[in-house]
């Protein structure tokens, strides 16, 4: 009789569980403390996933889901954005992309400084079929643009070029650009006058398009590039943003004072300007920007031949010495250290007075000045620049409408001695301005991260923990995460974030990488899908 009730009961308790409905959600985030990226204030709640999407937010008691993470003591927010990245190359070669996912970013803009592929469109279609870890959207980018039409002559363009280049930015935007990029530092970008950038502005403005610039110049004369960040997208009808804001050099330091008060005055009058930012003092680029820009004009062998000539090759160093002393290089050649020297790897981690030492020499600025040509000529380098002042540094992250970049990239781990930006800089500012100086709250930096750089993209469906919207989410503890990344040790990952989803994807788990890529690649307003 005992052993025939056993099995009775036995086999209601299993029709009781074969009556149960499956798990409704993937995913059921409890008891986190919720910032959800508008700046509202942190609250305690539960976020449940379903596919790609947030499912759910609030109060979820007796919900199930496949898998229940307790999220006590962790705060979640919206994946980062970063509206400034040089991720092109590296997602490519490694497209788990680590160095971004660690620090809790899922959504990277690339095409910056007035690079980007040409046509845009095939690139993208390439890298859509390729498995990657984050989003990944592109700007056109102006120097392409111009190159494609006028090479690197140092001139202005005519109507029919202005046209050409005007035609062929339309064609990136219906290819899925979300704008334009200028790099008018760099060449060839740096012979363009400011109306031929208007000229191409008004030709995607109508198409949604967005302007984000490198300005001409980041050093004593930056006031009157905010002022053409702004004229072109005043006169050109569209949202501009002046990106990396800085001050380089210490004739510069303090103007931020003065950009930022023309950046207030620009909305005031209905001009859509932003900033974004990145949080270090020092600078990366190429050691090309030691150089004047009209002697990089039509590439290595007409710069070869400009520096064969004495009056030209005095005039290229002097401007040189000049960079070195109040410009880039902060006053000491020691300030300018390679990154990354493709003809020879050795140089990394060394710098201009290094190497002026390394050939028995007194690191002047004059023989720094005939190092820095020395390395030209055989290619170049990528450099870093140790000249910006922590305090403009505060005062622009401080204003309203920055939102964070980094300027950074997915390097090859162990490889050359990158900016460290590319490890760290989401951590570092919620490590550093947010929990140890307390120039953000932890709500507003976020924001800055999320929905300010969702909204200027017109990314309608990321940014926000919201109901409905793509499911891109860090999970972090704000006490203790950190940036490692520093200068003399660039390819250190970000400490504490917990867990990482990209569309609903579990990317991160627990601080491990799952090797689960649920990153795509992202289309701008205009974009026309190709007949099949």
């Amino acid at each position: 009789m005992m052993s025939g009730l056993f099995l009775l009961l036995g086999f209601f308790a299993s029709s009781a569980l074969l009556a149960q409905p499956p798990p409704v959600y993937d995913i059921l985030i409890r008891n986190a403390r919720i910032v959800d990226g508008a700046g509202n204030p942190w609250y305690r709640g539960d976020v449940a996933l379903s596919g790609s999407r947030i499912a759910r937010v609030g109060d979820l008691q007796g919900l199930s889901a496949a898998r229940t993470i307790d999220a006590k003591g962790l705060t979640l927010a919206p994946g980062f954005i970063d509206t400034h990245s040089h991720a092109i190359a590296g997602i490519q070669t490694n497209p788990s992309a680590e160095n971004l996912i660690r620090q809790g970013v899922t959504t990277v803009l690339e095409g910056q400084d007035g690079g980007s592929p040409l046509p845009l469109g095939p690139f993208l279609d390439r890298l859509s079929r390729l498995p990657i870890a984050i989003n990944y959207a592109s700007l056109a980018g102006h120097n392409a643009i111009r190159r494609a039409v006028l090479g690197t002559e140092n001139r202005h363009a005519t109507p029919e070029e202005l046209k050409k280049m005007r035609d062929l930015a339309i064609e990136a935007m219906h290819q899925g650009a979300f704008g334009l990029s200028t790099g008018l530092f760099y060449v060839p970008g740096n012979y363009a006058p400011t109306g031929e950038v208007i000229h191409i502005a008004r030709g995607i403005a109508p198409l949604g398009g967005i302007h984000i610039s490198h300005m001409r110049d980041e050093t004593a004369g930056i006031v009157d590039s905010v002022r053409e960040t702004i004229r072109i997208g005043e006169e050109g009808g569209l949202p501009t943003q002046i990106t990396h804001h800085k001050m380089i050099g210490k004739a510069a330091w303090g103007l931020s004072r003065d950009t930022l008060r023309l950046v207030d005055e620009a909305r005031a009058r209905g001009v859509d300007v932003t900033i974004d930012q990145y949080p270090y003092t020092a600078s990366s680029t190429g050691t090309a920007a030691l150089f004047p820009q009209w002697s990089l004009a039509g590439g290595r062998e007409a710069l070869a031949e400009r520096l064969a000539a004495p009056e030209s090759r005095a005039k290229i160093k002097a401007e040189i010495v000049r960079r070195i002393v109040y410009d880039r290089g902060g006053g000491d050649p020691g300030n300018v250290v390679m990154a990354s020297c493709a003809h020879d790897e050795a140089l990394a981690g060394k710098s201009l007075a290094d190497l002026v030492r390394a050939r028995g020499l007194d690191p002047t600025a004059e023989h720094a000045a005939e190092t820095a040509i020395e390395l030209q000529l055989r290619g170049g380098c990528s450099a870093i620049y140790h000249a910006i002042n922590e305090e403009d540094v505060e005062r622009i992250l401080r204003h309203p409408f920055t939102m964070v970049a980094s300027d950074g990239g997915i390097p090859s781990f162990g490889v050359a001695a990158p900016h460290p930006r590319s490890y760290g800089t989401f951590a570092r500012v919620l490590a550093r301005y947010v929990r140890e100086r307390r120039t953000l709250t932890l709500e507003d930096a976020i924001r800055r991260m999320t929905s300010l750089p969702a909204q200027r993209l017109n990314l309608q469906d990321r940014g926000l923990v919201r109901q409905g919207l793509r499911a891109d989410l860090v999970l972090f503890d704000p006490q203790s995460i950190q940036d490692h990344a520093t200068f003399l040790d660039p390819h250190r990952y970000a400490a504490g974030v917990h867990s990482v989803w990209v569309n609903g994807v579990l990317t991160l788990d627990e601080g491990k990488m799952t090797g689960a890529r649920g990153g795509q690649v992202l289309r701008g307003p205009a974009y026309r899908a190709p007949a099949p």
